[in-house]
C-alpha cells in the first residue's frame, strides 16, 4: 500500500510540472497558435475518452499491475515526445499518448488500492492517496512554476523530461509489489464470463448508475469549472486579477492538505450519501460567494476574498468527497468487475471533464448571472442525487464503519453469552 501511495503521489508530481503550463508551451513557446493548442488539449482529453471503455475489462482480466506499468511507459512516452515535438502532428500525437496513458493509470491505481484492502481500511486508503495526489500536483506546480521561462524552449523540455522520469518511477515501484489476488481471478471462466457481460451488468446496477450520475454531476459542477468557466466568471465579472487566480487555486489545495485527515474523522463514521449530500451544500454556498464576488457592489478587496474562499470551499468539499465516492464504487462492484466499474466511473469523470469547460467557460465569460445561478443549482442537484442514492444502499455500504462496530462487539461478547448462544 505504502508502494502505491508513494508511486501515485510522485506521478501528480510529474503532472504539477506540466498540465498548468501546456497551453503556454503549445501556444508560445512552440508558437503554434492559440487553435493548436486547444486542440492539443482537447486532444488530451479525447484521447482518455477512447481508452478508457477498454481499460476495465483488460484490468479484470489480466489484473492492475500490467495495466499500470504499460499505461506509465506510454505517459512517460509522450511527455518526453511532447517536450521535443516542434510540429503541429507531433505535438497533437505526444498529447494523444500523454493523455491516455494518464487517464489509464486512474482505475489501474484504484483497482490496485481496493486489492490491498477490505472496505472497512478502503476510506483512509483513498483519501490518503486523494491527499497525496493533490500534495504533489502542487508542489510539482509551485517548482515549475520556478523553471519554466517562455524565452527558454529547452526550460519546458526539462519539465517535460522530469514528468517522464517520474512515469518511469511509478512503474519501477509497480513492479515491485506483490499484490494479493482476488479468488475471482484465480477462476478464469469466472472472470471471462462476468467481462463478457460487464456493460450489461454495471447497466442493471440501479446503485452504481446513480453514483455515475451524481459522479458527473459532482466534476462538472467543480473540477470542470476551475480553470475555465469560474476563472473567466473572476476576471470578466469579478474585476479579479489573473495572478489572483493561482492565490485561489493554492487555498484550494492548501485547504485539501490542511483539512483532510480532520475531515476524515468526521466522515468515516457517518453515512456516505449523506456526506455528499452537505458537500452540494457547501458548494452551493461556494457559488453564491463567487455571485457575490460578481455583483460590483462591494470593494475589490471584498470581492478578491469572496472569490478565494470559493475555491477553498470546493477544497472542503473535496476533501469530504474522497473517503467516499472512490470507495463506494469498489464497493458496490461485483469482485470480478472492480476493474470495470472503476473504469466507468473514471470515462464518467473525463467526459464531466471536456464538457464542464465547453459549457462554464462561454457561461462564465458572458453570462455572469445565469452562469451562477445554474452552477447554484447543480449544487443543489447534488444534494438531491446524493440522498436518492443513500435508498439504494445497503447499510454496510452506505456507512463502512458498521462493519467495524459489528466486529468489535462479537470480539467483546462474554465467555457466557456464548456458551448460552451456543
Amino acid at each position: 500500500m505504502r508502494r502505491i501511495q508513494a508511486g501515485s503521489a510522485l506521478s501528480a508530481f510529474g503532472l504539477g510540472f506540466t498540465v498548468p503550463y501546456l497551453y503556454v508551451y503549445v501556444a508560445q513557446v512552440r508558437d503554434l497558435g492559440a487553435t493548436t493548442a486547444g486542440a492539443v488539449l482537447a486532444v488530451f482529453a479525447m484521447a482518455a475518452l477512447v481508452a478508457l471503455p477498454f481499460t476495465g475489462r483488460v484490468i479484470d482480466r489480466r489484473g492492475p499491475l500490467p495495466v499500470l506499468v504499460g499505461a506509465a511507459v506510454l505517459a512517460s512516452a509522450g511527455a518526453v515526445s511532447i517536450g521535443l515535438a516542434e510540429g503541429v502532428p507531433a505535438v497533437v500525437a505526444s498529447a494523444a499518448l500523454l493523455g491516455a496513458g494518464t487517464a489509464v493509470m486512474q482505475p489501474a491505481l484504484a483497482t490496485m488500492l481496493v486489492w490491498c484492502t477490505d472496505a472497512t481500511g478502503r476510506t483512509r486508503a483513498f483519501a490518503m492517496q486523494f491527499f497525496l495526489q493533490n500534495l504533489g500536483l502542487g508542489l510539482g506546480g509551485l517548482i515549475g512554476g520556478q523553471i519554466v521561462d517562455k524565452s527558454r524552449p529547452e526550460s519546458f523540455t526539462l519539465l517535460f523530461g522530469i514528468e517522464a522520469v517520474m512515469f518511469l518511477v511509478l512503474a519501477g515501484i509497480a513492479l515491485t509489489v506483490r499484490l494479493p489476488r482476488p479468488a475471482s481471478l484465480q477462476q478464469p471462466q469466472a472472470a471471462r464470463s462476468g467481462a463478457k457481460g460487464g456493460m450489461r451488468v454495471l447497466l442493471g446496477h440501479k446503485a452504481m448508475v446513480q453514483l455515475c450520475v451524481l459522479g458527473f454531476v459532482l466534476f462538472f459542477a467543480c473540477y470542470g469549472q476551475f480553470e475555465s468557466g469560474l476563472a473567466a466568471y473572476g476576471t470578466e465579472a469579478a474585476g479579479i486579477e489573473p495572478s489572483t487566480l493561482g492565490t485561489a487555486l493554492a487555498a484550494n489545495t492548501a485547504v485539501i492538505v490542511l483539512a483532510q485527515f480532520v475531515v476524515l474523522k468526521f466522515v468515516e463514521r457517518r453515512k456516505r450519501s449523506r456526506m455528499i449530500a452537505a458537500v452540494g451544500l457547501i458548494w452551493a454556498v461556494a457559488w453564491l460567494l463567487a455571485g457575490y464576488a460578481g455583483l460590483g457592489s462591494s470593494s475589490q478587496a471584498m470581492a478578491t476574498a469572496a472569490f478565494i474562499s470559493t475555491y477553498a470551499l470546493f477544497g472542503l468539499g473535496e476533501a469530504m468527497l474522497a473517503p467516499t465516492v472512490a470507495p463506494m464504487v469498489a464497493d458496490l462492484a461485483p469482485e470480478s468487475m472492480v476493474g470495470q466499474y472503476n473504469s466507468a466511473f473514471a470515462l464518467v469523470k473525463q467526459l464531466a471533464l471536456a464538457l464542464g469547460p465547453a459549457i462554464g467557460g462561454p457561461m462564465g465569460a458572458a453570462l455572469h448571472g445565469p452562469y451562477i445561478v445554474t452552477f447554484v443549482l447543480f449544487s443543489l442537484g447534488i444534494t438531491v442525487l446524493a440522498i436518492r442514492l443513500g435508498r439504494q444502499l445497503t447499510p454496510v455500504q452506505n456507512q463502512p464503519y458498521l462493519a467495524v462496530s459489528s466486529r468489535v462487539v462479537a470480539q467483546h461478547r462474554p465467555a457466557e453469552q456464548v456458551e448460552a448462544a451456543a
